[in-house]
């Protein structure tokens, strides 16, 4: 048996203590801890939180050799158990981590729990102890002996379950519900006074049972119990899937409160992302890139299919929302059209295919700089937009619709590794004909969806907004009464670029004018006409020229509406995509 024990060692030094036995150790036994944490793809280097690292078997102690920045070396002695105690500093607030300091602890095994190499088929335990006075525990993980409040004793499998049940220590709040009869348990830590729970939960399980329901039918889930462990802050919003469980974070300000019952904009993006890591229970943990059948965890793990699990989950998030009522029609096509709008404002799309961006996920997707719009796409935003254009073109064509490939790849799949080959099968056998020409072009290539035709074809009109000055010239900036006008990024091809701006430039003045704000421009610009524009650059004033272009068309977002009179068929589609 291979068991760790881990406990709260300081709690204002956020230091975790682990205690690992290894029964039945090998004489040259190797020990390693995780590079990165499966659906989060940058090598994060775990192991530079642990310090001092010691082993023994009985009273004798046992050398450690490091071998790499993860891995070490104990020479054993007879079969006698390996003991090794060590501390790992835990203070990042991100669902990817660790965390410990008076008020609460949490962690993911990737973190903290080496790996017995060798031994990783094999059943492990943890053991939770030495918590402080009234801290409770929450975890997907298997109870083998724990009091009430969850302190104790869990098993897993074998190493790579133990390492995909996250670990919430504190005090929280505990709400459960069931979905299809299985078991959800629900915890929030740091919610204000007036959060309402229960509209959290009702809202939560008519996501989970219309999940269930599209992958099952009425047949229960591969998964006995399911818990959400959500952490409240001022700011942030993400979230990481597990088999039986997410770790997720928002703000404070999204939860919703009690006597208030208006549904805002920042309450849609928590279910939308409540919705999207709930999908992954399906769609990535379990149907997953058949290169992702074993994970490797000391090294980069390449797919070209992110477009597919991220991308297809992001789209189906939001459609969930529709689908159970929690969002209408009107507003669903908005979030739609944030999305649209948002891959348009990237040049990269011209650059690099959604299907190279997967591959690239951890050298750009999680390593974003001021060239990061200039030299990728997202594929989770685009790789959503190419769900869409499928599940439209499937459904135009009176075939099938997206719904039923994703069932069909989970029926082929039983729950299991898939390739690219097996998604264009399943769109083959729904569809009734090859569609090798879309994956080529969408997916493989970077020519621009035909979204403005197909979402016509279901009875929606599609309008383009007016550029924001911001847009027109090709740059992000920040403003701030302290920093004044800043550039953030300068977008490939627009008009900030051939002027010579450059990241991290101040805007002073335009055509002598102070500019304090950057919409202050536009009362002096006048499109196609040169204006000289004054900048900040390392402590030295730049003189440039700036064009504002006359022609701003495509240059802004789009806005998405329901037809007020489509064509019969428009209508019959949108009914059937939108139910309106």
């Amino acid at each position: 048996m291979i068991t760790y024990a881990v406990s709260a060692h300081d709690t204002h030094a956020h230091l975790f203590r682990v205690t690992l036995r290894i029964d039945r150790p090998a004489a040259e036994q190797r020990l390693s801890l995780p590079a990165w944490i499966p659906g989060s793809y940058l090598v994060r280097e775990f192991a530079r939180h642990l310090s001092g690292l010691v082993a023994s078997q009985g009273t004798r102690e046992v050398p450690l050799t490091q071998l790499d920045k993860a891995t070490w070396l104990a020479r054993c002695d007879g079969r006698a158990a390996l003991q090794v105690s060590y501390l790992a500093y835990a203070f990042d607030t991100s669902v990817r981590a660790a965390f410990l300091d008076a008020a609460r602890g949490f962690f993911n095994g990737t973190s903290l729990l080496l790996r017995v190499e060798g031994r990783e088929a094999e059943p492990h335990r943890l053991a939770l102890r030495n918590l402080p006075p009234g801290w409770e525990v929450a975890t997907a993980m298997r109870p083998v002996q724990v009091d009430a409040g969850g302190r104790g004793t869990y098993e897993a499998a074998d190493y790579d379950e133990l390492v995909d049940h996250p670990v919430e220590l504190g005090r929280f709040w505990r709400g459960r519900f069931e979905a299809h009869g299985v078991p959800h348990e629900y915890v929030v830590t740091g919610a204000l006074p007036d959060f309402d729970g229960a509209r959290l939960l009702a809202d939560a399980q008519r996501v989970c049972a219309a999940q269930i329901a599209f992958w099952h039918g009425r047949r229960k889930p591969p998964f006995e119990r399911y818990v959400f462990l959500h952490q409240l802050l001022e700011d942030g919003h993400g979230g990481l899937e597990h088999r039986a469980s997410t770790a997720l974070i928002s703000a404070r300000r999204d939860m919703p409160a009690c006597g208030r019952t208006e549904t805002s904009d920042g309450y849609v993006n928590l279910l939308g992302l409540i919705s999207h890591e709930y999908f992954h229970t399906w769609n990535v943990k379990r149907m997953r890139p058949a290169d992702f059948t074993a994970y490797d965890y000391t090294r980069e793990n390449y797919t070209e299919l992110l477009w597919f699990f991220e991308g297809f989950t992001s789209y189906y998030d939001d459609v969930f929302l529709l689908r159970t009522g929690l969002i209408d029609a009107p507003r669903y096509l908005r979030l739609i059209a944030r999305t649209v709008s948002g891959v348009r404002a990237m040049p990269g799309r011209r650059v690099q295919s959604v299907a190279q961006a997967s591959f690239d996920a951890w050298v750009k997707y999680y390593r974003a700089d001021e060239n990061t719009p200039n030299a990728t796409i997202s594929y989770y935003t685009k790789g959503s937009l190419v769900a869409l254009a499928l599940d439209l073109t499937l459904r135009r064509e009176g075939r099938g619709t997206l719904d039923d490939v994703m069932q069909a790849l989970w029926t082929v799949s039983r729950g299991g590794p898939i390739d690219e080959a097996q998604i264009a099968a399943a769109l083959a056998q729904v569809g009734g004909r090859s569609y090798s020409a879309e994956l080529a072009a969408w997916v493989h290539g970077t020519d621009e969806l035909p979204l403005q035709e197909l979402l016509g074809a279901c009875g929606i009109d599609w309008t383009e907004d007016a550029a924001t000055l911001a847009q027109r010239l090709g740059v992000r900036v920040a403003e701030s009464a302290l920093t004044g006008v800043k550039v953030s990024h300068v977008l490939r091809g627009g008009a900030g670029e051939v002027a010579g701006l450059a990241p991290g430039d101040e805007l002073l003045a335009v055509a002598g004018w102070r500019v304090r704000r950057l919409d202050d421009a536009l009362r002096v610009l006048e499109p196609g006409r040169a204006a000289p524009l004054l900048v900040a650059r390392d402590q030295r004033v730049l003189g440039l020229t700036l064009t504002l272009e006359a022609d701003a068309a495509g240059m802004g977002g789009v806005s998405l509406r329901p037809a007020a009179a489509p064509a019969r068929t428009a209508a019959a589609l949108r009914k059937a995509w939108l139910a309106a």
